[in-house]
């Protein structure tokens, strides 16, 4: 597994030399990730079968970090299974006892994000009645787990990076520091190096934060796994809404193979889900199957392709922005966000709404 630590200067590349034998490593990752019992928002086990190769090396990967117990930065898109992937490090680490804290950054208020993370003194603020340990001292001595941190607010930032250097928050209210001592797994599907670049996101908190990636391969790129996984979700669901299991046909299960999935793996599980619900037909979006839809699908530009991830949701889950963003993997606050930025930049490139 190799790291990469980068500076304006310098940079530094670090190899942590491969376990003896890898099949046996990714065999014991994997065989605890299928251990685990409720993963929400994700099941475990659409993660654990697969014959990727990319997945197999995550596992590698994962183990090791694991055994460290090092910060993790998980990136990929939506719906490939970050926070499985997370609770996966807390379940073979050295922390597996302690608490597993997740802290979606995109819902975090500005007004109390401050305390919500770090805690608060009794009489900080109007209607701070008792004392608040915030999330970091909650989990002192386990996991927190940071998701969607490309969404963390600039000013919160520097205080993120005191914990990571320091190991020490000082709540709202004091001017005492306080120790803390966790372990910080963060995820995003942003582009960390563009966001920097764009002075949306602190330089150095990046590079701590980036000791090791784990970079979640998109379902598209995993076309070989997708009858493995519409077989288990289909089992999954048959079972669960007393249904039989769905046989595919060979033109569907063509049309599931040929389909981009923007929404990834939470999206396939999705459209399973809702045909059971429905009591009809499992069918792609749309109807678009054709391999040529990829091709033609600009995703060199990031823009383009949230759009499509962003309509495509919305037309699976029939218009409702709830359910969209949950098939997205983000907070209906984030869809909304995105909603409005789609709508202007719709509209200063003229195009209708």
């Amino acid at each position: 597994m190799r790291a990469t630590v980068s500076s304006r200067c310098e940079q530094r590349r670090f190899v942590l030399e491969p376990p003896r034998s890898r099949q046996k490593m990714a065999s014991v990752a994997l065989h605890s990730l299928a251990s685990l019992e409720t993963l929400p928002p994700d099941d475990p086990a659409s993660l654990v079968i697969g014959r990727d190769t990319a997945v197999k090396r995550v596992a590698h990967h994962a183990e090791r970090a694991a055994q460290v117990g090092c910060t993790v930065l998980l990136t990929g898109e939506t719906g490939t299974g970050k926070e499985v992937w997370a609770r996966l490090l807390h379940r073979v680490g050295a922390r597996r006892d302690q608490a597993f804290i997740p802290v979606n950054c995109a819902a975090l208020t500005p007004t109390l994000a401050e305390s919500q993370l770090f805690g608060h003194e009794r009489g900080a603020f109007t209607g701070a009645a008792g004392a608040s340990l915030g999330v970091f001292r909650s989990g002192d001595k386990g996991i927190v787990f940071l998701d969607e941190v490309g969404d963390m607010p600039l000013e919160l930032q520097p205080k993120l990076l005191r914990v990571l250097q320091e190991g020490e928050v000082t709540p709202v209210g004091s001017s005492h520091p306080v120790k803390v001592d966790v372990q910080i797994i963060a995820a995003t599907n942003r582009r960390l190096e563009q966001e920097v670049a764009e002075g949306r996101f602190r330089e150095d908190l990046y590079y701590r934060l980036n000791l090791v990636e784990l970079r979640m391969p998109p379902l598209r790129d995993r076309t070989a796994d997708i009858p493995l996984f519409i077989e288990y979700f289909s089992q999954k669901y048959a079972k669960r809404y007393d249904q039989p299991v769905w046989q595919p046909s060979q033109d569907a299960l063509r049309a599931f193979c040929e389909y981009h999935w923007p929404g990834n793996i939470r999206q396939l599980s999705f459209v399973l889900e809702q045909s059971y619900v429905l009591q009809c037909e499992p069918s792609v979006p749309g109807n678009c199957a054709a391999r040529t839809d990829r091709r033609d699908l600009p995703y060199t530009d990031l823009g383009r392709l949230r759009q499509v991830a962003v309509e495509q949701a919305l037309r699976t889950a029939g218009g409702h922005k709830g359910r969209a963003a949950k098939l997205l993997g983000i907070h209906p606050n984030t869809m909304t966000r995105l909603l409005a930025q789609l709508s202007a930049e719709d509209d200063s490139n003229g195009e209708p709404s």
